[in-house]
């Protein structure tokens, strides 16, 4: 998955889907998910850069990534990878 190209993040954690007019405020960790999201980071790619940087563990990660994937795609803001066709 990756951001969708209309999608636009702001440094402060706005983001803004031009597409329904929406916005929405995230966290600053958020915001470091969705950069990594918009460049094409796999799970195993973002789960070190954050493990890295913030002290949690794998599963607690992984239980809020998967929770703040679901939002994104709720509100239309992912997209599959094209390198991933099945």
């Amino acid at each position: 998955m990756k951001l969708s190209k209309n999608a636009a993040i702001s440094e402060s954690g706005l983001l803004f889907n031009p597409v329904t007019g929406e916005s929405y405020t995230v966290n600053p960790i958020g915001v470091e998910i969705l950069n990594l999201l918009k460049d094409e980071k796999d799970l195993d790619q973002i789960s070190k850069a954050i493990l890295e940087k913030y002290s949690t563990d794998r599963v607690s990660f992984e239980k809020d990534y998967q929770d703040f994937i679901g939002m994104l795609q709720h509100y239309k803001l992912l997209e599959r990878n094209e390198t991933t066709k099945a």
